[in-house]
């Protein structure tokens, strides 16, 4: 199940090696993504999972403006 965590916490993780992930459409990363997050766009995933180092944790971002 997917945890939501804080931006302190995402530091954290980050700093130990987890992979951040945004899932945002291509034109939308390359106009505000967060520093150091590999573009993997929701629906290119199932075909690009594959760029993820599988020994490390990953956090997936999403901006949602709902």
């Amino acid at each position: 199940m997917p945890t939501a965590i804080n931006f302190d916490e995402l530091r954290k993780l980050t700093g130990q090696g987890a992979q951040l992930v945004e899932v945002l459409p291509t034109e939308e990363y390359e106009w505000a993504h967060l520093p150091g997050a590999l573009s993997l766009p929701l629906k290119q995933l199932d075909e690009q999972a594959g760029k993820l180092d599988r020994s490390r944790p990953v956090i997936v971002y999403c901006h949602d403006s709902l």
